[in-house]
């Protein structure tokens, strides 16, 4: 699936099951509590915390895909194609960037 399919698909089931779009705000809100949900997983995965209980039935993908719905709509409600934003920001920071990393020395072994 492509972004632009993912952002029609978003729309689509919106449409369909959603009723309507939650306010920008209102999305915002719920994109920072997935954000911390993913969060939760990555430190008690990859961190120093440990998991509990109520930790354990939450899985990775679906933590992620769930930040990216939430971003999707935003994308949708606000007009933005998420296609073209991200090349425009790929080539932002090959610009900025060319030779950054490439001389950082901590990045460097």
């Amino acid at each position: 699936m492509t972004i632009d399919q993912a952002q029609q698909e978003v729309d689509n089931w919106i449409k369909t099951y959603g009723v309507r779009y939650f306010s920008e705000l209102t999305n915002m809100a719920i994109l920072t509590e997935e954000v911390g949900e993913l969060a939760r997983i990555m430190a008690r995965t990859y961190g120093d915390q440990s998991f509990k209980k109520s930790d354990l039935e939450r899985n990775l993908p679906d933590e992620m895909a769930d930040v990216l719905w939430v971003l999707i709509c935003l994308a949708n409600q606000t007009g933005v194609n998420l296609t073209e934003a991200l090349q425009k920001n790929i080539e932002k920071k090959t610009q900025r960037d060319a030779t950054r990393h490439l001389e950082n020395q901590k990045l460097i072994d």
